[in-house]
């Protein structure tokens, strides 16, 4: 199952006196168990920041963050993140790769053969699950992005943690292969109950996968608006030609570029067209 996430006037600054940075601001969110929450914004507006605050790898600078009503501190074994960067072990194979956290606990006094038994059974249905059946032997360097993205999912959910942390996972994969980790991300979600938080620069993939959308505004990163996500829980890639999608899509956008000043830039870039052809005459 998982688990209710708290955020409460999180601030952070990197760096100190005049050349101090607010790279977030009074940030405050309920997620809510099992619920899929997808983050956007402008470059800057904080939104990697937090999720790193979320998974204990980054410390607030005044405010709070907890699980379950316990306030974060540092990693914990109730969140896995997962990256842009796969960060597999290459002298490990992909069954090892997906093992590797329960393989540093095999020592312990406490751990059990029925313990050793349902860790490898774990591994095998997630490697199922994944469809990495037919490369369980294989090492990273032998696998597609896709692949290695899977590996590092499956890593991730080991454990069974109550939230996942997803920071741009397929912003490195082609079109197609996006199209199909979506819907594999969904899939998972669907069977583990996991709370995921998943960051991204990509509008569509952020209503496409989310339950609710956080929109984050730049100078200083900020929660600006929430959208609520008008899909049922079963969605297929036909969706994203709906009306209620590209409407929803458009309103984003939009407010994208008023909170990053993009719409100024714009106007001036014509305005900079405009002297050009000016000149030309």
């Amino acid at each position: 199952m998982g688990a209710n996430i708290e955020i409460r006037d999180a601030f952070k600054t990197f760096g100190h006196g005049p050349r101090a940075i607010q790279a977030l601001e009074k940030a405050s969110l309920d997620i809510r168990p099992n619920e899929f929450v997808t983050f956007v914004g402008a470059s800057g507006c904080g939104k990697s920041t937090l999720l790193r605050m979320i998974g204990g790898l980054e410390s607030l600078s005044s405010g709070s963050i907890a699980v379950n009503g316990q306030p974060i501190t540092g990693p914990g074994v109730d969140r896995a993140m997962v990256f842009q960067h796969y960060s597999l072990y290459p002298w490990l194979t992909v069954l090892d790769n997906i093992r590797f956290c329960r393989q540093l606990k095999a020592h312990t006094r406490d751990r059990t053969s029925a313990d050793v038994e349902k860790a490898s059974g774990r591994a095998d249905a997630l490697i199922r699950l994944m469809g990495l059946s037919h490369v369980a032997h294989a090492y990273p360097n032998q696998l597609s992005g896709g692949m290695q993205q899977r590996v590092a999912i499956a890593r991730a959910l080991m454990s069974r943690p109550p939230i996942l942390l997803m920071d741009e996972p397929f912003g490195a994969l082609d079109a197609q292969t996006r199209e199909v980790m979506h819907d594999l991300i969904r899939h998972v979600h669907r069977i583990e109950g996991s709370t995921i938080v998943f960051v991204t620069h990509d509008v569509e993939e952020a209503i496409y996968l989310g339950q609710r959308i956080v929109l984050m505004a730049p100078r200083p990163g900020r929660i600006d608006t929430l959208y609520d996500v008008p899909l049922p829980a079963e969605r297929h890639q036909d969706m994203k030609l709906a009306p209620e999608f590209l409407a929803l899509k458009r309103g984003i956008l939009e407010r994208i570029r008023e909170t990053s000043g993009m719409k100024t830039d714009l106007e001036q870039l014509a305005r900079l067209s405009a002297a050009a052809a000016d000149l030309e005459t």
